[in-house]
């Protein structure tokens, strides 16, 4: 109910199915691939999901390997919590 999109890949990894909830049910959106498969980013060994930015999400849908993307940094504002952590670190 907070807006996230969960995706599943067949084992094949020619088809996708995205389900989301929509106010006053689940949506289930189903592409499946006449060729190729699609290629979802690389999961640590000790995690069971990865979490996708919007146009990732997009570049996957389009069929871009996003392994072989290099990524440039950006600034990104640090949470109210991990800042505080990063505090008490300083400190001591």
């Amino acid at each position: 109910m907070t807006g996230h999109l969960f995706l599943f890949r067949s084992r094949r990894g020619d088809r996708l199915k995205i389900l989301v909830w929509d106010r006053d049910g689940f949506v289930l959106w189903y592409k499946r691939l006449e060729s190729g498969v699609f290629k979802l980013p690389r999961v640590a060994e000790n995690q069971r999901s990865v979490e996708l930015r919007g146009s990732e999400l997009a570049m996957l849908l389009d069929g871009i390997d996003m392994a072989k993307l290099k990524r440039v940094a950006r600034y990104e504002r640090i949470a109210k919590k991990d800042e505080k952590s990063i505090e008490e670190v300083r400190r001591a």
